[in-house]
């Protein structure tokens, strides 16, 4: 059982950034793939990067390629996702889940990651 809980959502202007945090529980958290995903209002949840066991391989959502960079911290147990430019389209609930690694794969379906947050909120203004 691993759990996860996200932290470092809020309000900012359009064009600034946020950084969101991802605290496990898991012991062996390096032993998992690590994904963002985001839900708007009205919307389903959609895919917005994942990082393999090693931090080696990383994927984006073609949205926030280049503007979004996901980490991840195995000694601390904990994945981050710095999101910079900020844009109207990127408020949502942000959730932080955990998959079984597959090696340099990265899923990107809801359906390949076992254990999720509650979520944070990111508010864009402006």
């Amino acid at each position: 059982q691993v759990q996860l809980v996200e932290s470092g959502g809020g309000l900012v202007q359009t064009g600034g950034s946020l950084r969101l945090s991802c605290a496990a529980s898991a012991r062996t958290f390096s032993s998992y793939t690590m994904g963002w995903f985001r839900q708007a209002p009205g919307k389903e949840r959609e895919f917005v990067a994942a990082i393999n066991w090693s931090g080696g391989v990383k994927s984006y959502a073609d949205s926030v390629k280049v503007r979004f960079t996901i980490s991840r911290d195995n000694a601390k147990s904990t994945l981050a996702l710095q999101m910079n430019s900020l844009k109207p389209e990127d408020p949502a609930v942000y959730y932080c889940a955990a998959g079984p690694s597959r090696g340099p794969y990265l899923g990107r379906r809801e359906i390949e990651y076992d254990y999720w947050g509650q979520g944070t909120q990111v508010t864009v203004s402006s």
